[in-house]
């Protein structure tokens, strides 16, 4: 039979376990908000990344008529009395 020195240790132990696993799920639980973050930033990156290669092609599309309109007012001018 344990005496009151080793009965104290064992209480120590216990206590000393049940809060590690009072952390343990804490840090489960923290774990899987980080998880849930991680994934929504994710999809909102892929997103952004989209909407910014959309961005891009439509900028380029605009960049290709550019020459198109500024002939068109250069000829324009030359053509108008002044």
């Amino acid at each position: 039979m344990p005496n009151q020195h080793q009965a104290a240790q064992i209480n120590q132990i216990n206590e000393r376990v049940e809060q590690l696993l009072l952390r343990y799920e804490e840090l489960l639980r923290a774990n899987a908000q980080l998880g849930e973050q991680v994934s929504a930033l994710t999809h909102e990156r892929d997103s952004l990344r989209s909407r910014l290669s959309a961005a891009r092609a439509r900028v380029d599309a605009l960049i290709e008529r550019l020459p198109e309109s500024a002939d068109a007012v250069i000829n324009t001018s030359a053509n108008s009395p002044q």
